[in-house]
């Protein structure tokens, strides 16, 4: 049994554990200098290969068959970019007197993130949801998300009194995250079948990445105080908001899709999609969005919502999958011979 395998089953999960190990390293060995430079430049071609292999990968027809489901599309569509950055406002506004401003600041811009797309594709696949429908879902809310959360964030700032972005910021992410994407569908049928055959390929440049990314962050934080600025009653109170607003989320997802009566299928696509939010996406976009300020002070709340909802959604996603594999078992039996 791989050393993976044992985490789990153990209920530790290895990256989670990783990435706790790259904020460790950062705090002990923080890279500064004309190597914070190099690292800087390595993370920005990390993240575009990125989103190329996402593009590369995906398949066309997929999207085009999730988007006739219109309905849950504009449900997934309005959890992600309508109902999060309300309740984050709201969150962020309630608790501003005891937070930072640049925790506020994170709190604001971890809603008006999109959703994500490897995980939230696994465990509508794992709970044994509607896999192309959420695949559709989470690869549309990163593509609008290029666009979306810069301007959603700098609406949001403003109303906070903390200023906004230009129109550079969202040309600069189009360029890092949009347009490899592009490249990644353009290439997709001279390279598309060997992503396909070496899919742990995609894994290790996804996973890779944000451990670079965080490692970077932290290692700036570091060298700029980050963890003289943040006591513990700070940080239960991140705790306690991430949890807060996942929780709303996930409680108004599955409410709404009850309500406007989706088949279970789809109400699954609705909760994971719906209720996520990407720290693949998420963390380069705040080294473009906030660049000059202190970005791993900003990106906290979503480090810590980020663990909150693996850790959430697998519970859920596992439960669901049994439940759904007892019913087929019950309607095989009960089949006459």
């Amino acid at each position: 049994m791989s050393l993976s395998s044992r985490l789990k089953r153990s209920g530790f999960d290895l990256y989670l554990l990783l990435l706790l190990g790259a904020v460790v390293l950062a705090s002990l060995l923080p890279v500064q200098g004309v190597a914070a430079e190099v690292l800087s430049r390595v993370v920005y071609f990390a993240v575009a290969l990125l989103f190329f292999l996402y593009g590369a990968k995906l398949n066309t027809s997929a999207i085009v068959a999730g988007l006739s489901n219109w309905r849950l599309q504009a449900l997934v569509f309005a959890s992600t970019f309508i109902a999060f950055p309300l309740v984050g406002f709201a969150l962020s506004s309630a608790l501003s007197p005891w937070l930072r401003p640049e925790i506020v600041i994170g709190l604001l811009y971890l809603a008006v993130l999109p959703s994500t797309v490897q995980s939230s594709i696994a465990f509508t696949s794992i709970a044994r949801g509607n896999v192309p429908a959420a695949v559709c879902a989470a690869s549309i809310s990163n593509l609008l998300g290029v666009f979306i959360t810069p301007i959603f964030a700098a609406l949001l700032l403003h109303t906070s009194g903390e200023g906004g972005f230009d129109l550079g910021s969202m040309v600069d992410i189009g360029v890092q995250i949009l347009l490899p994407f592009i490249v990644g569908q353009l290439a997709r049928p001279l390279v598309g079948k060997f992503i396909q055959r070496h899919a742990k390929l995609t894994q290790v440049v996804d996973r890779g990445s944000i451990l670079l990314i965080v490692y970077s962050a932290f290692s700036a934080g570091m060298v700029a105080g980050i963890w003289q600025q943040v006591d513990l009653t700070t940080l239960a109170i991140m705790i306690a908001a991430d949890i807060v607003l996942l929780a709303i989320i996930m409680v108004g997802t599955s409410f709404v899709g009850r309500v406007t009566g989706l088949a279970r299928e789809d109400r699954l696509v609705l909760l994971f999609c719906g209720s996520k939010k990407s720290l693949a996406s998420g963390l380069p976009m705040a080294n473009i969005l906030f660049a000059g300020q202190t970005v791993s002070l900003i990106v906290l709340p979503l480090m810590i919502f980020h663990q909150i909802q693996l850790f959430v959604c697998a519970v859920i996603a596992q439960r669901e999958g049994h439940r759904a594999s007892e019913a087929i078992a019950l309607d095989a039996a009960a089949k006459p011979a």
